[in-house]
């Protein structure tokens, strides 16, 4: 899958140089929001001289604290919105730690976009599912942006989501925005608590409870790569072929452009053919461990 020429000829943010897209560019951190207790999402300013669309849905930043160092992010907010640009991260590793730990007035270097996108373009006129598991659902969320703001375009949109409890549900108020909008909402947790009378058990029990025309459907899979697996194989058993599946697969970036061999995956690095990759391209490496 290759990336609008808009965004593939864009390697490096806007005032740096094509030449030099190792160089981030620093920003001004203009809020953050907490989402659990250990999520938080930014907004960062936009580039300046920045018009227009700044990513495509799918696509990921490399983000930078001085000192600290850079991990890569999915872009997490609309990318039909010319305000700033988000990203929703989990503080794990020393980098995370840092970026969930800028508040407002912060500075935080930026690289990117990189990487291909969700395939909007082919999910039209078709029926759409999205399936998220825990922080796998920030990547999908500019899609499901694109798919509401335009809705018309596609026929059922279904987003079946699963966490490990309540309090680590991600944009609750959004999802129930978008369910009063049309969309197809399923959530489950790994585990119950409290006054939760929802589904339990992991994502992938939710497939055969909804309907879909799985002849003619496309599927958007984001997650940890165990869930991944078996949620793409529960698809293709419900009838979608693996050609209309896609999976995003970040994993190891450090330079974005395809030089250091860090994300190497198979005969593909992610950060150039990737991070969203179609499954019937990928299928067989997801089992092999040296991969």
């Amino acid at each position: 899958m290759t990336v609008p020429a808009t965004f593939a000829a864009r390697t490096a943010p806007a005032g740096a140089t094509a030449a030099d897209p190792m160089r981030p560019m620093p920003l001004a951190v203009l809020a953050s929001r907490q989402e659990t207790h250990d999520v938080v999402t930014l907004d960062i300013a936009r580039p300046p001289g920045l018009d227009g669309a700044a990513f495509a849905p799918g696509q990921f930043n490399m983000l930078y604290v001085f000192g600290v160092g850079e991990v890569a992010i999915s872009l997490s907010g609309d990318p039909g919105d010319p305000g700033p640009l988000r990203h929703t991260v989990r503080g794990v590793g020393a980098v995370s730690r840092a970026i969930v730990g800028l508040g407002p007035g912060g500075t935080i270097g930026v690289r990117g976009p990189f990487g291909s996108a969700w395939p909007m373009a082919e999910a039209e006129g078709r029926d759409v599912v999205v399936v998220a598991g825990g922080l796998g659902l920030a990547p999908l969320r500019p899609a499901l942006y694109r798919l509401m703001a335009t809705r018309e375009r596609y026929r059922r949109v279904i987003l079946l989501y699963g966490t490990r409890s309540p309090a680590d549900i991600l944009f609750g108020e959004e999802l129930g925005t978008w369910r009063d909008r049309g969309l197809e909402v399923e959530v489950t947790i790994d585990h119950a608590a409290g006054a939760w009378d929802g589904n339990v058990g992991v994502v992938t029990r939710l497939i055969p409870r909804v309907a879909f025309d799985a002849g003619d459907a496309i599927g958007l899979v984001c997650g940890p790569e165990v869930m991944m697996r078996f949620t793409l194989d529960a698809l293709v058993e419900r009838g979608i072929d693996p050609s209309r599946l896609y999976l995003s697969a970040e994993r190891n970036m450090k330079c974005a452009v395809a030089q250091c061999g860090h994300c190497q995956f198979g005969p593909d690095f992610v950060c150039k053919d990737g991070p969203v990759f179609r499954h019937d391209r990928v299928r067989h490496r997801l089992t092999v461990r040296e991969i």
